[in-house]
């Protein structure tokens, strides 16, 4: 572990695979090694920076795939980082860290730019489910393009085309499809969903799940993909691709 001018960049070694690199943005030095330590133990590389103008620099310096940001920093406050970061284009995931749960605080941080959102005091698992959730978001916006026989994802861009033509999608159908797609070939539970899905608000359930995943697969009936449902499990996208292997 070294110190840069308030950064503390700490890089485990670890093969097999790219390191998921994470900043964390938080001026309490006791909540921060704890955190900083979870997140090395799931094999991220975390980076530590105390204030909002250190976040920026490193920002400035690095490729994150992650950046946890509290709110309330010494200095500028979280929210003018986020913005900020957006302004600059920053592509990788952003969680927020707030002692403040205010739905004014949520719509406001929805606005800038940011992805999830938790309060304090939270749990490890609730945090690190909450990472894992967004690092999975964030591995998908660096492949652009994620292609499943005819029907096309521009993850970026937020488009889906079947034969080069737009399909119609709400928000919340992308996001459910797009988690679909990531996992095509494995068993995916409803809870799942809901815990990589539910983010600044509680408003999706089992029952909606369901609604959700009835629309995708009638819109999706012309690239003929199935969407499977295992009784007792979940939902399983199957690969079109594999059964030509």
């Amino acid at each position: 572990m070294r110190q840069v001018v308030g950064v503390v960049i700490s890089t485990p070694d670890f093969s097999g695979g790219k390191i998921m690199r994470v900043l964390l943005v938080e001026d309490d030095k006791a909540l921060a090694d704890g955190l900083s330590r979870t997140l090395r133990g799931s094999g991220y590389a975390v980076d530590h920076a105390s204030n909002g103008e250190l976040a920026l620099k490193a920002a400035g310096e690095e490729n994150f795939d992650l950046i946890v940001l509290d709110i309330g920093l010494p200095g500028i406050s979280g929210f003018e980082v986020l913005e900020q970061l957006r302004k600059n284009r920053h592509l990788g995931s952003i969680l927020m860290l707030t002692a403040r749960d205010s739905e004014a605080d949520r719509v406001k941080g929805l606005d800038l730019g940011a992805d999830d959102y938790i309060s304090k005091p939270f749990s490890l698992p609730e945090f690190e489910a909450r990472v894992r959730a967004l690092i999975r978001r964030s591995q998908a916006v660096h492949t652009p393009v994620l292609s499943f026989g005819r029907l096309k994802l521009h993850t970026v861009a937020k488009r889906a085309q079947i034969d080069e033509e737009d399909i119609d999608l709400t928000p919340r159908e992308w996001s459910v499809l797009e988690y679909l797609l990531m996992h095509a070939g494995q068993v995916i539970s409803k809870d799942q969903m809901l815990q990589a899905l539910c983010s600044w608000d509680s408003s999706l359930t089992h029952n909606t799940i369901e609604v959700y995943v009835s629309r995708i697969r009638s819109k999706l009936e012309k690239a003929e993909i199935s969407i499977r449902t295992v009784r007792g499990f979940g939902y399983m996208v199957e690969d079109p691709d594999a059964g030509a292997q």
